[in-house]
């Protein structure tokens, strides 16, 4: 899969219809606020046109404070902890059953359970991985490296070369095994290699973390080893892509010979590889940063064994630490989350244990989580608003004066080619193949890798599952899925404050609207436009037009990289994000046209004081809210695609003419920009 997030042009977007009611029962109000908005967060000294997102949430900014257990919250992180405590409730109710050996309900109690069995857990300590500890001090040769990344793969462990089963990106009806660059343990190699403070402190802090995990193994010499580590994976990084050159679905797609690949990149056994895991059924691969996979390749053929095995076990210790005895599990949280994203404490052991069993069984969940959770009139509401956000899209194409007749052929097909997933799949996951034992937390997480690496397995030579799930139904997000040209919205976003059944159409059009725009316009951003109605990677624009649509990009492009949340150096890197902003640009604007169609002409009521569009541009600010911790908005500054929450409110409505008017924003506000400045592509 390639994840981000009818004939509609003949249809007419409508309001959206009541929610279902029981026989005798009356509708039951809006879940937040009066009307789906809650307008006490407002903090309306703060005029709309030069801050929006405190105008809308400004009170709560103030006033709300960030859990010592995370890094970021907002109204998201509210969603997801409520999914969260409702996963707990079933995940305790399925511990408790008497469900049959081998059911899924069994099996996703029994797993939690080993996770909560602390005492268990710390009597083994390293115990867990002592036999492959024990197989990597048995390396004595070329050959035993690897035999150890070949085991590896097959356990469904990253290795410093990742190989994965992917659709196959020019015949989405077969799958293909794409080749790309790893190996890393700090989150991206500008890590490795920037020299403000915070990254030189990391750095030092990343290399006495090896030390202290080789040690608490029980591996001697850990100082030395982890200085050897660190300077392995920086050489490693020093070759890697940049987040900017690596999301170039064009550069990325190299398909490449076995034979070719030997010539490429010597030194690594591909053919030895390929057959010990499975991945030789194609005679083709799909390389996506050769000039890394090249070098990768020599290191690993140069190092010297002792930091192979030390950078081996490493990675092996910190992938089970959260799954190890606490000296353990503590360590990897200290590093991970309390460095890298100032997170004071770790989450309490039900959430990891909730974390985890997503992580393994996901759909196992999902099923019983829908059952509970999911009524069946929000699915049928969902393809409503769908249908009504793809007829403005059209419309929004149709007027499109920069785009030419034959590229609009091509983007209607596309639109109308959309298939759209809502709540839950079709199919459920068979996870019979999948042992779980009550006593066993890392065995089980292992075999949980296992499963899910021989599924992947498996897929090469069969058709494609276009009926499969990128998230689980409990998964609080949204994606669109190139290859497949579809948009899925899993069961737990479908709640407020992104969707109300009770709530007032504009906030329902500004938020989920919002959402469901902009995963269409995954389909039509700087990447996502390279591929097709059938989600084939082709160029099916006219040089003018795909010059037009650059052009347009870099002034987005421009406009977020003089966005800069941590001054002077911690700014957007517009290129990274480009495909985000674009979506949230593109869906907000879709999701306004689909919302002023449903009134038919008409103009909406004012509630509390607020017109129709006001409430609409306030939902997609409600939605945004979000406090976060620097060291985590510095790291999302480094790697992450979005942009920052405020700048996914201010940086996407400065741009849209309806807001100035909704709100009266003029020359001289701080967001002001004058309509010739104002990014105009969908």
């Amino acid at each position: 899969m390639r994840i981000t997030t009818l004939l509609v042009a003949a249809a007419a977007a409508v309001a959206l219809p009541p929610p279902a009611l029981c026989a005798g029962s009356k509708p039951a109000g809006p879940q937040l606020g009066a009307f789906g908005i809650e307008t006490e967060w407002m903090d309306t000294a703060v005029p709309a046109g030069d801050d929006f997102h405190r105008h809308a949430s400004g009170k709560w900014l103030a006033t709300d404070r960030i859990p010592a257990d995370r890094s970021i919250y907002g109204s998201f992180e509210k969603l997801r902890q409520q999914s969260d405590e409702r996963t707990r409730a079933i995940l305790e109710d399925a511990a408790r059953s008497k469900a049959a050996p081998g059911a899924v309900e069994r099996k996703v109690g029994d797993f939690y359970a080993s996770f909560l069995d602390e005492a268990r857990v710390e009597s083994l300590g390293r115990k867990p991985i002592e036999p492959d500890l024990n197989r990597l001090e048995a390396i004595k040769s070329r050959d035993d490296v690897h035999a150890y990344l070949e085991h590896k793969a097959n356990r469904g462990g990253p290795t410093p070369i990742r190989f994965w089963v992917a659709v196959d990106e020019k015949d989405a009806n077969q799958y293909v095994v794409s080749v790309s660059q790893g190996g890393l343990g700090l989150p991206d190699r500008d890590f490795y290699f920037n020299d403000e403070p915070r990254s030189t402190d990391i750095r030092k802090k990343y290399v006495a973390h090896i030390a202290k995990l080789l040690s608490l193994a029980g591996i001697g010499g850990a100082d030395a080893k982890a200085s050897a580590v660190f300077e392995l994976e920086k050489s490693i990084a020093s070759a890697h892509w940049t987040r900017a050159e690596s999301r170039d679905r064009d550069k990325a797609f190299n398909p490449t010979t076995i034979a070719e690949l030997e010539s490429q990149a010597p030194g690594y056994p591909w053919r030895r590889f390929l057959a010990a895991t499975g991945l030789d059924v194609r005679p083709t691969l799909v390389v996506r940063q050769p000039s890394a996979i090249a070098a990768t390749a020599k290191i690993l053929a140069d190092a010297p064994l002792e930091t192979l095995r030390a950078y081996f076990a490493f990675h092996l210790i910190a992938d089970a630490a959260p799954y190890l005895s606490k000296a353990f599990a503590q360590e990897r949280f200290a590093f991970a989350e309390r460095t890298l994203r100032g997170t004071p404490e770790m989450p309490p052991r039900w959430r990891q244990a909730v974390t985890a069993v997503n992580q393994a069984m996901g759909e196992g969940i999902g099923e019983l989580w829908v059952a509970r959770h999911f009524p069946p009139d929000a699915k049928a509401r969902m393809e409503k608003l769908v249908a009504n956000v793809k007829v403005a899209f059209a419309k929004r194409i149709d007027a499109l004066d920069w785009m030419g007749p034959e590229t609009k052929r091509e983007a209607h097909a596309k639109l109308a080619g959309f298939n759209t997933k809502i709540g839950y799949p079709e199919k459920w996951r068979d996870y019979s193949g999948l042992e779980v034992r009550r006593d066993d937390l890392a065995g089980n997480m292992q075999r949980a890798s296992e499963f899910a690496a021989k599924r992947q397995r498996e897929r090469l030579g069969k058709p494609t599952d276009r009926g499969e799930w990128g998230m689980a139904p409990q998964v609080v997000n949204a994606y669109y899925n190139a290859t497949f040209n579809e948009i899925a919205f899993p069961a737990a976003i479908l709640q407020p404050p992104f969707f109300d059944p009770a709530a007032d159409d504009a906030v329902n059009y500004g938020a989920i609207g919002g959402v469901i725009g902009h995963e269409i316009g995954h389909g039509f951003d700087d990447q996502g436009r390279k591929y097709d109605a059938k989600g084939q990677l082709r160029d099916w624009w006219t040089a003018e037009d795909g010059k037009r649509f650059r052009d347009r990009s870099d002034r987005l492009v421009a406009q977020y990289n003089s966005y800069c949340p941590l001054p002077p150096a911690g700014c957007i890197n517009g290129r990274v994000a480009l495909g985000e902003n674009i979506g949230d640009l593109g869906g907000l604007q879709m999701a306004y046209e689909a919302y002023r169609l449903s009134l038919a002409g008409k103009e909406a009521p004012v509630l509390g004081g607020l017109t129709g569009d006001q409430r609409f541009f306030l939902a997609w600010a409600q939605v945004w809210r979000a406090q976060q911790r620097e060291a985590a908005l510095r790291s999302q500054l480094t790697v992450g695609p979005h942009s920052p929450a405020m700048f996914r409110v201010n940086g996407v409505v400065r741009n849209v003419d309806a807001w100035y008017a909704a709100f009266g924003v003029k020359p001289g506000d701080k967001l002001y920009l004058p309509p010739e400045e104002r990014v105009r592509i969908w």
